[in-house]
């Protein structure tokens, strides 16, 4: 493959590794909430005009959950750029990389302080939780990896000695 077909490759290979790891993110998150989500729709105060809004929501709702993914999974681009500079393929750099983005994203949006994160968790318990969040940072770092990061770079990895 010439340079500029690498070039190229990547420039179409890492948005679409970085948008699915924001989707793996956003499908942990839903699934080590599923017991609160599922009590929310549990509720027998609950009318079907008011079950009939939840469904027509929903769109939106998960359009503002990936949203607060993006914004949460933004200090991994520096994360990507280093992988992509230096054609780090670890497995391990990504999945660590993820957790941490995740960490710090999280810790940032919160002010870094217990009062403001309890009040966020309080507006939003989706991210009251850091251990969540790191799982779901962890869980989008693999499938970054899974997408992109294996081949990270513009030099091609090497073939494997025969």
């Amino acid at each position: 493959m010439t340079p500029l077909g690498r070039v190229l490759l990547r420039l179409v290979v890492v948005p679409l590794g970085a948008l699915a790891a924001v989707c793996a993110s956003v499908a942990v998150l839903v699934l080590l909430h599923w017991q609160t989500l599922a009590r929310a729709f549990d509720d027998p105060a609950l009318t079907d005009d008011q079950m009939m809004t939840a469904f027509m929501l929903a769109p939106a709702a998960l359009f503002l959950l990936v949203s607060s993914g993006v914004a949460i999974l933004l200090p991994a681009a520096i994360g990507v750029v280093l992988a992509e500079a230096f054609a780090i393929r670890s497995f391990l750099f990504h999945v660590g990389n993820g957790g941490l983005a995740a960490w710090i994203g999280w810790f940032v949006s919160n002010g870094g302080g217990a009062s403001v994160a309890s009040a966020a968790a309080e507006r939003l318990p989706v991210y009251g939780d850091p251990r969540f969040i790191v799982v779901a940072g962890l869980a989008a770092g693999f499938v970054y990896w899974a997408v992109a990061g294996w081949n990270a770079g513009l030099r091609p990895p090497a073939a494997p000695a025969s």
